[in-house]
């Protein structure tokens, strides 16, 4: 666990001359500690200054290092608490009286699990279908909340705006990720532990801002991005001019009593920059132990010109995070996009298509919602089937449950004659809901895609049409917004796939 050098130096500079022992705000009352990891706690004193640090009748000493940066690390622990923690400075040299004792009240050790992505993770708790019923009812003293302000960084933060750590209830939690509470909810209730999550989600972004910036520089292959970046910094001046003049007609408009026009929606320059996300949300967060992370994103991701590359973003983002972190390989479990109607500028099928080939990496799951999206809302409300989903895929990676966890995956396929046979993983109780299976294609050799009929024939799918006399590719569910209905035996459905590689 890594703390970033730069903002370091620029926080022990401010702070050595107060000589104040402080702790990062991550670091609170009410927080969760990771159980089964050593407990880590670190923060900034005068250079040469000692602290002791105490947590569960056990106490360790470290000494600020010449940018005033400390560190101390102590034993592993079941879950349990609550706890107290101390944090008592020594003697500063060269400076007067001690500074009392940092005490942080109501820590329980449970397991922390990070939520991050655009605004399909953001979405809170308030918003969702379900809230009516659940809001009320959301005191639970087996969750615990850390919302992470938005903030872009050009160099790793040392800490991470937010008001620390928090109990759940119908206050706190309504503006929190609602399919992160839901996930929570329903491990807290089956591990019976407390569950810690941390939020650090801003809408509208794209995934290599939340990668750090030496880490996606290090793969040829995601040269494209840089270049888009640079495309918009050119722009830049044109784009504001242009906002500038959609806000004096939004203006004129209201004051003309005339309906608001409509324009397209301006990517954000500062929150699309690669690293900037990393840099002022998560890089903070590495030096916390967890159990493992969240990840909802990928629609704004899913132009024509991004979509292409964003198998490599993911795998640079997840392998990069786990290198920060340093404490393994972490559960890594996302969401596949759902359906939406979106613009031909976009191309959703390849996105989910990009989110399966994620999963050749090791410990990630994928929750597929291509069931539970709106065609007409790009944040559909049924969170708490989302949450499940990944609750789901938690349970068996993650806390070892022998369960079904995933969706019907693609395979292979084999042709057979003038049909081909779609074969799956996961596939256990195949089934169709309402009717014949719809959302099936096929191509001959020349390329072109036709509508298929297709039916269930054990854990495999036929899929045929008699313009094809020789198809040799099928694919799924292939559109922004399809109509999907295949499912196996515990209603999860089946990812969208094409067998073109």
């Amino acid at each position: 666990m890594r703390i970033p050098s730069l903002s370091v130096i620029l926080f022990a500079c401010s702070t050595a001359l107060a000589a104040q022992v402080s702790l990062p705000k991550v670091l609170s009352s009410h927080m969760v500690m990771q159980r089964d990891l050593p407990v880590h706690v670190w923060g900034i004193a005068s250079p040469g200054q000692g602290v002791t640090v105490a947590f569960r009748g056990e106490s360790r000493n470290a000494v600020a290092d010449p940018l005033g940066h400390w560190s101390a690390y102590l034993k592993p622990g079941a879950a349990g608490g609550p706890f107290t923690l101390t944090v008592t400075p020594g003697p500063a040299p060269n400076q007067g009286t001690n500074q009392p004792a940092i005490t942080l009240e109501d820590i329980m050790v449970g397991d922390v699990w990070v939520a991050s992505g655009q605004s399909n993770m953001e979405f809170p708790l308030s918003k969702a279908s379900t809230a009516a019923q659940d809001l009320p009812a959301a005191t639970n003293p087996q969750i615990r909340l850390l919302m992470v302000r938005k903030r872009t960084a050009d160099y790793a933060m040392w800490d991470a705006d937010t008001d620390g750590w928090t109990p759940s209830n119908p206050e706190t939690a309504k503006e929190f990720s609602a399919v992160a509470w839901y996930f929570a909810r329903d491990i807290a209730a089956r591990q019976h532990v407390t569950i810690g999550l941390i939020d650090a989600t801003w809408g509208g972004t794209v995934g290599e801002s939340w990668v750090r910036l030496t880490a996606l520089g290090e793969d040829a292959s995601l040269a494209p991005i840089f270049a888009s970046r640079g495309k918009m910094l050119d722009e830049a001046a044109d784009a504001d001019a242009e906002q500038a003049d959609e806000k004096k007609q939004l203006e004129e408009a209201k004051a003309a009593g005339k309906p608001a026009p409509q324009f397209p929606w301006h990517p954000p320059l500062m929150s699309w920059g690669p690293g900037l996300l990393w840099n002022g949300m998560i890089a903070p967060l590495a030096p916390l132990p967890i159990r493992g992370a969240l990840w909802y994103q990928g629609e704004s991701n899913s132009a024509l010109a991004r979509v292409h590359t964003y198998d490599r973003v993911m795998r640079t983002l997840i392998e990069d995070w786990r290198h920060q972190w340093a404490i393994g390989d972490f559960p890594f479990l996302y969401v596949q996009i759902s359906n939406f109607k979106s613009t031909p500028r976009e191309d959703w099928a390849q996105l989910r298509e990009q989110q399966v080939r994620t999963l050749a990496m090791r410990n990630v799951a994928m929750a597929v919602t291509i069931d539970i999206g709106n065609p007409d809302d790009v944040h559909p409300t049924d969170k708490l089937d989302v949450g499940l989903r990944l609750a789901r895929a938690a349970r068996v990676l993650s806390y070892d449950e022998n369960i079904e966890y995933s969706g019907p995956l693609f395979r292979q396929a084999t042709t057979e004659s003038s049909s081909i046979r779609a074969w799956f993983d996961h596939a256990k109780g195949l089934k169709v809901k309402g009717g014949a299976v719809t959302g099936f294609e096929v191509a001959g050799r020349d390329g072109k895609y036709v509508p298929a009929t297709a039916t269930i024939d054990g854990n495999t799918v036929i899929a045929s049409s008699p313009d094809v006399p020789a198809p040799v590719n099928v694919r799924y569910g292939w559109a922004n917004s399809p109509q999907c209905n295949l499912f196996n035996g515990e209603d999860l459905p089946a990812s969208p796939f094409t067998s073109e590689r």
